[in-house]
C-alpha cells in the first residue's frame, strides 16, 4: 500500500469518528427533549423512566454510552495525533518509515485494558439483571397474566376472576404506598415481546415457555408499548397500552370489570344481541352474562369501556367499530378475525348492542 492510500484510509475513519460523535451529541438532544414530553407521547423513549426496572436499566445505558463515550474520545484523540504527527510533508521521500515491534508495555495495555473494561461491563449488567429478574414479590402484588395472541394481547386479572384485552390498567406504584404489578407472560402462538419502554425493559413471549416481569410506575398516565418480536404481518400494530390509575380509579376498573354484561331490553339492542348469538361471534369472543364464551378473540364483556380497537390500532368509537366489523383486514392486515359479511340492518343492530358493552 501506497503512503498516499494509506493517507486517504486514516482520513476516512476518522471523518468516520466524527459523522459518529455527532451523532451520538444529536441523539443526547433528543432524548432530553423526549425526556421532558408528556407522559404517554414517546412510547419508545427510555430515557424518561417512570418505573423501577426501567430506571435500573436507564442507568445502566447511560453508564454504558459514558463508557463507550469514552473510549471513542481516547481513540480518536489518538488518531487526531497520529494524522497530524505522521502526515505526509513536503520533503518525505516516500520510503516506509522505521518499523518498532515488540513493545511489551503497548501490548500489555491494549491486552489488559479492554478485559477490564469488558468486566466492569459485565459485572453492572449482571447486578442490574439480578435486580430486576430476581425481585422478590411482595404480598400485596398486583397479578396479571399476559397472553400474546396474533395480533392482540390478553390480560387475565386472576386474582379477581375476569378477563380484558389490548388495555392493561395497573394501580400506580409510590415509595409510601407500594403496589407493584408482576406479570406472567405466555404465547397462544408465536414469539412475541412485551415492552413499554417507561415501564420495563422488552420481555420474549415465546410458546411453551413461562417468562415473567414487573411493573411499578411511579406517575399516573398512559403509557404506550410495542410488540418487540416480529410476529407475523400485523406485527406493527400489536400495540400495548399501560393506563396507571390512582388506588381509587384502579379500584373502581376492577368493580366494573367484574360484573357482567349489561342487559338493556331495547328492541334494536335485544336484535344486535339476538344477532351476536347467532353468528359466528361467540366462536371466538366471550360476553359474560351470554352464551357467548370463545377464547380465540378478546373478551368483549367491556367492549366500550376501552379506548381503542385492534390493540391500539383505531379510537374505538361506533363508526370505527362498525368498519372493524365489516372488514377488519382493510384496518389490520393479517388480523384472523373475518368480515362477517352482514346485512345493513344486522350490522347497525349488531353495533348498537356492542355499545351497551360498558
Amino acid at each position: 500500500m501506497s503512503a498516499k492510500t494509506g493517507l486517504s484510509h486514516k482520513r476516512a475513519r476518522g471523518w468516520a469518528r466524527i459523522e459518529a460523535l455527532t451523532c451520538t451529541v444529536i441523539t443526547g438532544a433528543v432524548s432530553r427533549l423526549f425526556a421532558s414530553a408528556p407522559v404517554g407521547s414517546q412510547p419508545t423513549n427510555i430515557f424518561a423512566p417512570v418505573s423501577t426496572p426501567a430506571d435500573e436499566l436507564y442507568h445502566l445505558s447511560l453508564f454504558d454510552l459514558s463508557v463507550c463515550a469514552g473510549i471513542f474520545i481516547v481513540v480518536f484523540i489518538l488518531l487526531v495525533y497520529a494524522v497530524m504527527k505522521f502526515r505526509r510533508r513536503a520533503d518525505d521521500d516516500g520510503r516506509e518509515p522505521p518499523q518498532i515491534y515488540g513493545s511489551d508495555q503497548l501490548e500489555l495495555a491494549w491486552t489488559v485494558l479492554p478485559i477490564l473494561i469488558v468486566v466492569v461491563l459485565f459485572l453492572t449488567s449482571a447486578r442490574v439483571i439480578h435486580t430486576v429478574e430476581d425481585a422478590r414479590e411482595p404480598a400485596n402484588a398486583l397479578r396479571i397474566t399476559v397472553v400474546g395472541h396474533r395480533f392482540w394481547w390478553e390480560y387475565r386479572y386472576v386474582q379477581y376472576g375476569f378477563v380484558t384485552a389490548d388495555e392493561l390498567h395497573v394501580p400506580v406504584s409510590t415509595p409510601r404506598h407500594p403496589w407493584p404489578t408482576f406479570l406472567t407472560l405466555l404465547s397462544a402462538d408465536t414469539d412475541h415481546g412485551w415492552w413499554v419502554p417507561r415501564l420495563a425493559g422488552k420481555t420474549d413471549v415465546i410458546p411453551n415457555r413461562v417468562n415473567h416481569t414487573w411493573i411499578d410506575p411511579h406517575r399516573v398516565g398512559l403509557y404506550l408499548g410495542q410488540c418487540s418480536q416480529f410476529c407475523g404481518t400485523a406485527h406493527a400494530m400489536m400495540l400495548i397500552r399501560v393506563y396507571v390509575q390512582t388506588r381509587a380509579q384502579f379500584e373502581a376498573w376492577l368493580k366494573n370489570q367484574q360484573t357482567a354484561a349489561a342487559n338493556d331490553p331495547g328492541p334494536a339492542v335485544t336484535a344486535g344481541r339476538r344477532a351476536f348469538e347467532s353468528t359466528a361471534c361467540i366462536n371466538c369472543h366471550t360476553v359474560r352474562g351470554t352464551v357467548a364464551d370463545g377464547r380465540f378473540g378478546p373478551d368483549l364483556t367491556h367492549l366500550m369501556s376501552r379506548q381503542t380497537l385492534g390493540s391500539g390500532v383505531i379510537p374505538n368509537t361506533p363508526e370505527n367499530l362498525r368498519r372493524w366489523i365489516q372488514g377488519p383486514p382493510a384496518i389490520k392486515p393479517g388480523v384472523e378475525m373475518p368480515p362477517m359479511n352482514l346485512s345493513s340492518r344486522q350490522l347497525n343492530e349488531l353495533v348498537a348492542y356492542l355499545e351497551t358493552l360498558h
